[in-house]
């Protein structure tokens, strides 16, 4: 799955849009290197988004296509 859509899928980012912007202006970075929005994202990985005025840690858990409120969980863990 591409990194914007994971990033909307899994409700980190609330816009597919926004994910992409972030991505292209280098403020996502996957095992601490700046990510493109093409960027296939696998289990395990380590994604920083560095939006605002400080930077969140995520660690890849599961990759679903769709996901709803409860299954939202099961896709990452805050590292």
């Amino acid at each position: 799955m591409r990194l914007d859509k994971f990033l909307k899928v899994s409700r980190l980012v609330k816009r597919r849009t926004v994910a992409n912007e972030a991505c292209d202006s280098g403020k996502v970075l996957v095992n601490q290197k700046v990510a493109r929005a093409s960027y296939t994202v696998k289990e395990n990985d380590i994604i920083e988004i560095n939006i605002g005025s400080g930077s969140q840690k995520f660690r890849v858990k599961k990759i679903l296509e769709h996901a709803n409120k409860q299954d939202v969980g099961e896709m990452f863990e805050i590292v």
